[in-house]
């Protein structure tokens, strides 16, 4: 496969294939973005914690958002890159490349019932994979979808399936991979046994390769393109924030929240409880980092707005404001899809406590924001704790990260600044930076990256001993409803 010569005629078509849409944008070399087109997906919630995707609307998504970018950039394009969902999981046919069924969304709680099978070996699998024994991750979801559906088919990561309806190719990216729990973290290389334990088989999972690979050409965009760019979405996201050196940190906000930091060039351990994968794979070289996950963010805000106590997510900033709550007012544990790490408690459900009849509308919507920033500082903190590096600053992109109140709570409990991204396409951004090395348009990931400066820095306004308090107080919340759920 040929690739383009001259590093100034790449552009990238990026594609982030999300969880409510797909965005698709045409990204000049020094990181400008030349066309942007969109295109709407519907998740499909069912009883029992069910969470299904229509898989031909996700590539259907995927070739209208290309196609309408490339007519809309009126550019030649040199190479693709591809984010994906991460945890989202299919049965399909490798002959035919036909689906088998639904998608099963990184949201769906139902392989519950695998991972409260495998508490045994629960410490064995945390010890090969780097991550927690809990239902998010795409293995247990498909070793549930074994078990429902018979030995029929393939059942890999959403972005196989995508990158082999594009381009015939069989492959996963490293830093996907590290999120199934099947990948022995530390070779990247699939893992026999933590295969067996959910009865799946190694041999019948996907290539793993580097972020930058050119894995083949697809004409789904116009002419014949090479894909030179693979990668999950928040893994994406952390690299778009030129978060290069171990300990630097992003969270993005989007349907749920995202906590990663880089690890280094080894794979980590935490004993705090978060995930370890790898952060990307270049040339064959892993760099690793921590996550931590909240599973509804944005979501929550949908939430509020369905129950009519805002009229959408603009509101929030002028109901909230840029002050915190008063001492003894409501505390919201977002825990409306379960608790991630470091509780993983996949069967709590949100609450808020310490109701009076002095509570009001705008009481209620600032503890949920003040909830999901209490979240993400107690992930923050376990990521510092574990890697014994402090946090600097955090980097924050995503559709939530445009509420100024969030942003500023996040730095008060924080007691750390707190950097807004100046794009909403971090993923995308990321896409393309790796598309971008691998097409030979880059010579190093700060090259493919480019330079860029944070459209606004929010600083702590309340002092260390009150966030303190405050992070207690959630802590405090969060534990009562962990006990509520075990009963």
């Amino acid at each position: 496969m040929s690739v383009p010569e001259s590093p100034n005629a790449v552009n990238i078509l990026a594609i982030d294939q999300g969880t409510s849409s797909t965005t698709a944008l045409v990204v000049a070399p020094g990181g400008e973005v030349l066309a942007s087109a969109s295109a709407p997906v519907r998740p499909v919630p069912g009883p029992e914690g069910a969470v299904e995707q229509d898989p031909r609307e996700l590539l259907d998504s995927i070739i209208s958002a290309g196609c309408g970018a490339v007519r809309q950039a009126g550019a030649p394009i040199a190479a693709v890159g591809l984010g994906n969902q991460g945890e989202t999981v299919l049965r399909w046919d490798r002959s035919s490349g036909e689906p088998l069924g639904m998608a099963i969304s990184w949201q769906d709680r139902r392989a519950v019932e695998v991972t409260s099978g495998l508490s045994e070996q629960r410490e064995r699998l945390l010890q090969i994979s780097g991550l927690p024994l809990d239902p998010y991750f795409a293995a247990p979801k498909m070793a549930w979808l074994r078990r429902r559906e018979g030995d029929g088919g393939v059942i890999t990561t959403i972005d196989a399936w995508v990158t082999h309806r594009l381009t015939g190719a069989f492959v996963t990216d490293a830093a996907t991979a590290s999120r199934t729990m099947l990948l022995d973290l530390e070779n990247t290389r699939w893992s026999a046994e933590a295969c067996g334990a959910f009865g799946l088989h190694a041999a019948l999972q996907p290539e793993v390769v580097s972020c930058d690979a050119a894995i083949g050409e697809t004409s789904a965009f116009g002419g014949a393109l090479p894909v030179t760019g693979l990668a999950v979405d928040q893994q994406a996201a952390l690299f778009a924030e030129s978060c290069f050196a171990p300990g630097a940190a992003k969270c993005t906000y989007g349907t749920g929240a995202f906590v990663l930091a880089n690890a280094g060039g080894r794979a980590p351990s935490s004993p705090s409880g978060l995930a370890a994968c790898v952060a990307w794979m270049l040339g064959g070289e892993s760099t690793y980092c921590l996550d931590g996950q909240i599973y509804t963010a944005a979501a929550a805000v949908t939430w509020l707005q369905q129950l009519g106590l805002i009229g959408g997510a603009a509101e929030l900033d002028g109901i909230c404001g840029g002050e915190p709550p008063e001492r003894g007012s409501p505390v919201f544990v977002p825990a409306l899809a379960g608790l991630g790490a470091p509780h993983w408690a996949p069967q709590a459900r949100g609450a808020w406590l310490g109701l009076s009849l002095a509570s009001r509308r705008e009481d209620l919507v600032r503890a949920v924001i003040w909830g999901i920033a209490s979240q993400v500082a107690t992930l923050a903190r376990a990521m510092c704790e574990d890697a014994g590096v402090p946090l600097e600053r955090l980097r924050a992109d995503g559709g939530l990260s445009r509420s100024s109140a969030l942003l500023q709570a996040q730095a008060d409990l924080l007691q750390a600044p707190v950097e807004r991204y100046p794009s909403p396409d971090a993923t995308a951004l990321g896409v393309a930076a790796f598309a971008r090395l691998g097409a030979g348009g880059a010579s190093s990931p700060q090259d493919a990256v480019g330079a860029w400066e944070p459209a606004a820095v929010f600083e702590p306004r309340i002092g260390a001993q009150e966030a303190e308090e405050r992070l207690h107080a959630f802590t405090s919340a969060a534990r009562a409803v962990i006990g509520l759920a075990g009963e």
